[in-house]
């Protein structure tokens, strides 16, 4: 086998991209595996290649046509004091793990390609993201990073990229400079992986010794004692802290840089967690500079059901919302609710235009129904509208509305603000894939068409309306299928962490049982309806 190629122009590398046509790519999309949900996946790196990398790649692996892998030691994010010139570079070895895990190209650009013509035009992050944790000893650090991720972005045009949890600030700021530019690009967040000890993986741990490398563990283990008191009801930023600074001064050898609590996303300083809260930490072992850091998440966890047509979604997951004493999240009902107001207000279902400031006006609110068997009430600017979005006019609306990319965009927004308290259980096509990507369990809910088409019989039959044979049943509902996962705008996919359960000769009841197992697997310490 051919090594990958390692592209180090930018030229270059568009002309290998021009190999992988949005047309091409397109077209073998509709064939590929149905966790496919990218064209191209980026994966920037500065080489050094560890197994917290290859984790990014395999996950990139998993969700993209095409894999880049760029390898860059970005003179733009190190200070003259720094170890600019020591940074490890082993591009043969990374060259041989890339190939191993299937990336189809290397972009390893030279400083004269990247940033020719000095001083760059620079972007420059806002100081409330940079002025606390690692801004304070790098000030002009995330300048420089956020100057070439831009330009990594506006080279390899990615659909996806990948970005490591353990640079947490790195990561806040490269959202916010996709939100903030309106890049089109999705910013996926990968879990930190760590050896056996604890020690996050990091290239710089190439600069420690045996001995260091142990003395390094104790900045996981202050975080595991943070986490401890948390999941004892400790929300405080001070305790927390306190917890944090007392494990750490445990060994001499571990010079504290800062230790912080603040928000993941903002980077603003908590005085206790309500929702989330990122403790950061920072220190110098030996010649390293190490950080860590964890997430401590005080809400209620979503889960994320997706799954085909006719698996039986929407009543499991109204039923499995009621057992945990979660929010039942009827996306339906909002499309419906979307419907209704363009027939109230006579907007033509065809004007983009119109449509677009209609969703933007108007919030759509959702509340259980006393009767859990029933759909959620549906409330528009206060508007109590359930029974109206169910009428036959409504119906007859519904998919040519959901089908409008600017009604799914503003109707998404809305519902992943919902998600920030967590809480929710949702059911679609893409629920777990982009809805919410960080639900705490993800399941896809599947069964053979054979099965489906069994049951959708017998709900017909059961409604005394004509009913098809079980063939033409399965004729239609394969076509479905065939649509749901080739369409433009959401496609059915299946979540790269989710589990998926077939239903074939399950009762609804038993689907149910098995979800909230799993639930309740995952997150023990969640009691019905309460915070964590």
């Amino acid at each position: 086998m051919d090594n990958i190629p390692i592209i180090k122009t930018v030229s270059g590398l568009r002309h290998f991209l021009d190999r992988y046509s949005r047309r091409s790519l397109a077209l073998d999309l509709a064939e590929s595996s149905s966790s496919i949900l990218g064209q191209i996946g980026l994966v920037p790196t500065m080489g050094a290649l560890h197994a917290g990398h290859l984790s990014l790649i395999q996950r990139a692996r998993q969700e993209n046509q095409c894999v880049i892998v760029s390898i860059f030691v970005n003179p733009l994010q190190f200070a003259a004091h720094e170890d600019l010139a020591q940074y490890p570079q082993t591009l043969a070895q990374d060259q041989a793990l890339c190939q191993a895990q299937g990336v189809d190209a290397i972009f390893a650009p030279t400083v004269e390609a990247i940033a020719a013509n000095p001083p760059l035009t620079q972007v420059v992050p806002p100081a409330v993201l940079t002025e606390r944790l690692c801004g304070l000893s790098r000030p002009s650090h995330f300048t420089g990073v956020a100057t070439i991720v831009l330009k990594l972005f506006h080279i390899v045009q990615p659909d996806r990229a990948y970005f490591g949890e353990k640079d947490a600030q790195q990561l806040a700021i490269i959202q916010r400079l996709v939100e903030d530019l309106n890049l089109v690009v999705t910013i996926v967040p990968c879990p930190i992986i760590r050896e056996d000890s604890g020690l996050a993986y990091s290239s710089r741990n190439e600069y420690l010794t045996a001995t260091q490398k142990q003395q390094a563990t104790l900045l996981h283990h202050s975080l595991q004692a943070a986490t401890y008191s948390f999941e004892w009801g400790v929300r405080d930023r001070q305790s927390l802290l306190a917890t944090v600074a007392q494990t750490l001064a445990k060994e001499p050898q571990v010079q504290v840089e800062y230790v912080d609590l603040v928000h993941p996303l903002t980077l603003q300083t908590l005085e206790r967690i309500t929702e989330r809260g990122l403790i950061a930490v920072a220190a110098h072992v030996g010649a390293a500079r190490l950080i860590d850091n964890i997430v401590l998440d005080a809400r209620l966890p979503i889960l994320a059901i997706d799954g085909p047509a006719g698996a039986g979604k929407s009543t499991v997951t109204r039923r499995c919302a009621q057992q945990l004493g979660l929010q039942y999240l009827d996306t339906g009902a909002m499309y419906r609710a979307v419907a209704w107001l363009a027939l109230e207000q006579q907007v033509e279902i065809t004007d983009d235009f119109a449509l677009a400031e209609l969703v933007e006006q108007y919030e759509i609110a959702l509340q259980p129904h006393p009767n859990p068997e029933q759909p959620p009430q549906v409330w528009v600017n206060d508007q109590e509208v359930t029974q109206a979005i169910r009428t036959a006019a409504v119906t007859a609306e519904v998919s040519a509305i959901a089908a409008h990319p600017i009604v799914r965009e503003a109707l998404i927004k809305q519902q992943q603000r919902w998600g920030r308290k967590g809480g929710l259980v949702a059911e679609g096509r893409d629920i777990g894939t982009h809805v919410f990507p960080d639900a705490g369990l993800k399941i896809f809910l599947t069964a053979s068409i054979q099965e489906r088409a069994r049951r959708r019989q017998q709900d017909l039959q059961g409604q005394s309306l004509p009913t098809p044979t079980l063939v033409d049943l399965e004729q239609l509902i394969a076509e479905r299928d065939y649509k749901d996962s080739h369409r433009e705008i959401a496609p059915l996919r299946k979540a790269y962490d989710a589990i998926e359960i077939n239903t074939d000769g399950m009762s609804i009841d038993q689907v149910i049982a098995q979800i909230t197992s799993l639930f309740q697997e995952r997150f023990p310490g969640v009691k019905k309806g309460s915070q964590v």
